[in-house]
């Protein structure tokens, strides 16, 4: 594994062959998709920190999400990258789609868990609300508002693993890009779905408040050929929740399509 610093974001490098970029969602970092990776070997694995979090610094101020995707493909350019999958989580759901409408013919296919469309300005609020509290009081403050909604009901008791590293990966994350992550999301901008020329697989959990099923079928519509799935007893961290389903699920479609 060779870990690499391009401009504003830092990534793990593992593995040759097809190209597979995997995004984190908001307070996440790499590794959110340690579960999935062992799967995907004869395959590069591309994991980035996305801006603010995890091992990238933190900006100077919120980026656009057009500009995040800029800034991958300048390092797939960099990599030597022409075509990739991405797959994404949450907030790397939304940048992902901006990737592909941006420049469709770099990727090859989406997988998108917990998929995020144009967001309600009641979650817009939430969010700007949450950057002022990370600046506040703090991660901790932030970490147990976030379990209290994103996981399915009873999850600390059926899943404690689960719990247990979300909590972790908001108390790791810097209090500042944090919120500069948060407000990137309160100012976000929906990708031009129309744009998407490729395969699209989209996940997401049946008591996932932030990103219900009621999204797939929003991007269904715009997005023909979509596959769409929803896991069970799954909140918003499809990811972590239920690993063994999306390890599951990234592997036939990324290796089923590649057939």
């Amino acid at each position: 594994m060779t870990t690499i610093r391009f401009a504003d974001i830092v990534l793990e490098s593992e593995g040759d062959g097809e190209a597979v970029l995997m995004l984190p969602g908001l307070a996440g970092t790499s590794n959110t998709w340690s579960a999935s990776t062992p799967a995907l070997s004869g395959m590069r694995i591309l994991r980035p920190d996305l801006p603010g979090m995890g091992r990238s610094p933190v900006p100077r101020s919120a980026p656009s999400l057009r500009e995040i995707a800029e800034s991958l493909v300048r390092i797939l350019g960099h990599l030597g990258v022409a075509r990739a999958s991405v797959v994404g989580h949450s907030m790397g759901t939304l940048v992902a789609q901006h990737l592909a409408a941006l420049r469709p013919e770099l990727v090859e296919r989406l997988v998108l868990f917990g998929p995020l469309l144009d967001l309600p300005q009641t979650a817009r609020d939430r969010l700007l609300a949450r950057a002022g509290l990370a600046r506040e009081k703090g991660m901790d403050a932030v970490a147990d508002q976030v379990l209290a909604v994103a996981l399915a009901v009873g999850s600390q008791d059926r899943n404690p693993l689960a719990h247990a590293f979300v909590r972790e990966t908001h108390m790791r994350q810097p209090a500042e890009g944090f919120a500069l992550a948060c407000e990137t999301l309160a100012r976000s901008e929906p990708a031009d779905l129309g744009q998407i020329d490729c395969p699209v697989l989209a996940v997401t959990g049946d008591q996932d408040g932030v990103a219900p099923p009621s999204n797939l079928d929003l991007i269904s519509a715009q997005v023909r050929g979509t596959r769409c799935a929803v896991l069970a007893d799954c909140g918003h961290w499809s990811p972590i929740e239920k690993p063994q389903d999306c390890r599951r699920l990234i592997v036939e479609f990324l290796r089923g399509l590649r057939a």
